[in-house]
């Protein structure tokens, strides 16, 4: 099938399947490829992109998993490992800036820290900060407080919400094929257990995004069977808001690979192809800090319509040699996003409008 044939279906609201999926991503027509998905985002979302004035902290890089592509992690006594303690959580939201509606929050796999410390934050936070939501702790840390708390997913889930978890982040996804996952993250729960857990949390009315970390050993395939993946579960709960693909950051890894970094082109065709196969998503997201201001400027017109937000302090990425900064102010974002030829729209994390901007088309 040409690639006409599969833009002809899209623009006939016509699901396309994975075989097709697999052929855009053998494709290098990158405009092709930029019209289409174009036309997919603006038909679910006009000429809107969407930004969050968010705050991120990490309350721990030590973990008990060390995966092979994480430059984060460290172990316990480890030269540059760290753990805050509630007081220090709290003194970083304190020094947020005005406005911000969301702290971001996800960190290693502590060995000592029990469950309650992780109720006893949330707890805090929204006690001096209730109307600022919190997205916390990724699909791979509700599993482990599962297992050191002997609680069930699903009550794991409850209590967290009940303290004032608000959604989850789309973290800890990686690759789902077995063979890729046990290379590059062995330790990690398998992806099977990923989608469990984000099922259930959807359940009880968490929503969540979802992530995909590709340019590492994966292929195209693997990419394309792990965006199925999520597409079904989607169908299933409708609980995920947006799609994150993540290019993979080498420095300070474990991975052996040929290359750096990912292309332009790899990274504008895997954005694109996510918002042509995944239909029943509402947002795909460029995550500025591991693609780069420029880049993901350019893929607000190859199907994104979100890039995240002012964030502040970013460790994760910077750990692999994120070249980036580790934050951008509303005004820089805004600016971006308008010489895009978008609208601005600050959003919350469940994408209710606090502020849309002017447009003015360039």
């Amino acid at each position: 099938m040409s690639i006409n044939k599969i833009a002809n279906k899209v623009y006939t609201d016509e699901r396309i399947t994975t075989d097709e999926a697999l052929e855009l991503f053998n494709s290098n027509d990158i405009i092709q490829l930029g019209r289409i998905a174009s036309f997919a985002a603006e038909k679910k979302n006009g000429k809107s992109a969407y930004f969050i004035h968010n705050r991120h902290i990490n309350p721990t890089n030590i973990c008990v998993n060390r995966c092979k592509f994480c430059a984060f992690s460290k172990d316990k006594g480890e030269d540059g490992s760290y753990q805050l303690s509630v007081e220090d959580i709290l003194a970083k939201a304190r020094s947020s800036e005005k406005g911000v509606t969301e702290f971001h929050i996800v960190g290693g796999l502590h060995p000592d820290l029990p469950f309650e410390f992780y109720l006893d934050m949330l707890m805090a936070l929204k006690r001096e900060f209730p109307a600022i939501h919190v997205q916390a702790f990724t699909a791979v840390e509700i599993d482990y407080f599962s297992r050191i708390s002997n609680l069930p997913i699903k009550e794991t889930l409850w209590r967290l919400k009940q303290a004032g978890l608000g959604s989850m982040p789309g973290g800890g996804a990686e690759i789902f094929n077995a063979n890729v996952r046990n290379a590059i993250c062995e330790e990690k729960i398998t992806g099977k257990r990923w989608l469990e857990v984000m099922e259930i949390a959807h359940s009880i009315g968490l929503r969540s995004n979802a992530t995909m970390l590709y340019g590492h050993i994966e292929v195209y395939k693997d990419r394309v069977e792990h965006m199925n993946s999520l597409r079904e579960l989607q169908d299933r709960t409708g609980g995920f808001q947006a799609f994150i693909p993540l290019p993979f950051h080498p420095k300070n890894t474990k991975i052996d690979r040929p290359f750096k970094e990912t292309t332009g082109l790899d990274d504008l065709k895997t954005l694109a192809i996510s918002r042509i196969f995944l239909d029943n998503f509402a947002h795909i997201k460029a995550f500025w800090i591991m693609l780069g201001e420029k880049m993901a400027q350019v893929s607000l017109n190859f199907g994104v319509d979100d890039i995240d937000g002012t964030v502040v302090e970013e460790k994760i990425t910077h750990s692999a040699g994120a070249a980036t900064a580790e934050e951008m102010t509303k005004d820089e974002i805004i600016n971006l996003i308008k010489k895009a030829d978008k609208i601005p729209i600050e959003r919350d994390t469940l994408y209710n409008i606090v502020k849309e901007y002017e447009y003015a088309s360039v």
